[in-house]
C-alpha cells in the first residue's frame, strides 16, 4: 500500500486522541468497562489517584516522593476483558488507491490502543478466504502495544473473505469484551452467522463498514469494462448512464441498510466510514453519534 499505514506520526495522533478521549468518554461499547475491577496479581498495568478509603498498601510511595501526589498501583486480574479485532484482508479492500485497507489498519490500531488504555487485552486477526489468522496475540499495556502494533503493516490484502466461515470455528470468550469486524461488507458471502455467533456469546460487537467515495457516489460514465476486484477473470462491459447510476446508488444503500438493520436487531453497533476521512475525525464523529462523548 505504499506508505506504512502505522507509522510514528500516526501513533502520535493516536496518543493525542486517547488523551482527549480519556476524560470525555462515558461508557464505551455496552458499558462493560463500568464494572472493571483490578486484582492483586504481580502484573502492574497503570496508576490512578488515591481516594480516601483505598488500600494504602497499594500506594506507590516512590511516585509520592517525586510528585507529592498519592497514586495507587493497579494490577491485572483474571477477569480482564479481551478486545478481538477482525480485519477483512480480501482484495476488495484495495479498491481504488488502497485507502480502504489503510483505513482498516488504522481503525484497528486505534481501537487496540483505546482498549489497552482501558486495561483490556487485545488480539488482532485477519480474515482471508475461510481462515482467521492471528496477527497480534492477547497484548496488554502500552509497552506491549507499541512493540506489537507495527505488525499490522505486514498485512497483505488479497483473495476473497468468508467472514462467517472464518470467525465461527474460532474460540472466543463468553461475555468478556468487545469484538470488532472491519470490512467493506461488499460481498454475497454470509456474514450474518458471524454476527449471530458473537451476539450469542454475549460479546459487545461493532461492525465497521469502510467504503470509498467512488463506491458511495460513483462518477464514472459512458462505456466501460468492469472487473471483479476479488476474481479478476470475471468482467463485463456496460454503458453507464443516469439510470444505471440511480440503480447502483439504491443497491449500495440497500447493502448499508441491510447490515445496519442486522446489527441493530442483534444488539450490535454499526458504523459507516469513508476511506478519505482522517481516522481521528471518524472516532470523534462516531463517539458523538453514540452519545458517549461528554
Amino acid at each position: 500500500m505504499g506508505n506504512l499505514a502505522i507509522n510514528e506520526a500516526f501513533l502520535q495522533r493516536v496518543e493525542m486522541l486517547q488523551t482527549v478521549l480519556k476524560n470525555n468518554v462515558a461508557g464505551l461499547f455496552g458499558g462493560n468497562h463500568k464494572s472493571k475491577t483490578f486484582g492483586s496479581s504481580c502484573e502492574f498495568v497503570d496508576y490512578r489517584n488515591y481516594i480516601p478509603g483505598d488500600d494504602i498498601t497499594k500506594i506507590d510511595w516512590n511516585a509520592y516522593a517525586r510528585s507529592e501526589q498519592l497514586y495507587l498501583k493497579l494490577y491485572l486480574d483474571e477477569r480482564q476483558l479481551h478486545t478481538r479485532i477482525y480485519i477483512d484482508a480480501s482484495k476488495s479492500m484495495t479498491f481504488g488507491d488502497g485507502k480502504k485497507g489503510e483505513m482498516a489498519l488504522q481503525i484497528a490500531a486505534t481501537l487496540a490502543y483505546i482498549s489497552v488504555c482501558e486495561l483490556d487485552r487485545v488480539s488482532v486477526y485477519v480474515i482471508r478466504e475461510s481462515e482467521v489468522t492471528e496477527v497480534i496475540s492477547s497484548i496488554s499495556g502500552r509497552e506491549r502495544y507499541f512493540a506489537e502494533i507495527l505488525k499490522l503493516n505486514d498485512i497483505e490484502f488479497d483473495g476473497d473473505c468468508f467472514i462467517s466461515d472464518g470467525i465461527m470455528p474460532s474460540k472466543v470468550g463468553y461475555g468478556d469484551g468487545l469484538s470488532v469486524i472491519i470490512s467493506d461488507f461488499l460481498t454475497d458471502n454470509n456474514y450474518e452467522s458471524a454476527i449471530d455467533f458473537l451476539a450469542d456469546k454475549k460479546r459487545d460487537l461493532l461492525c465497521v463498514q469502510i467504503l470509498t467515495a467512488e463506491e458511495l457516489n460513483p462518477k464514472i460514465r459512458g462505456k466501460n469494462i468492469f472487473y471483479d476486484s476479488e476474481h479478476s477473470e470475471k468482467s463485463y462491459r456496460k454503458n453507464i448512464n443516469k439510470d444505471i447510476i440511480k440503480a447502483y446508488r439504491l443497491a449500495a444503500q440497500f447493502v448499508q441498510d441491510r447490515l445496519r438493520g442486522y446489527c441493530n436487531a442483534r444488539g450490535a453497533e454499526y458504523v459507516l466510514v469513508r476511506d478519505d476521512k482522517p481516522v481521528d475525525e471518524f472516532f470523534f464523529e462516531y463517539l458523538t453519534e453514540l452519545g458517549v462523548m461528554k
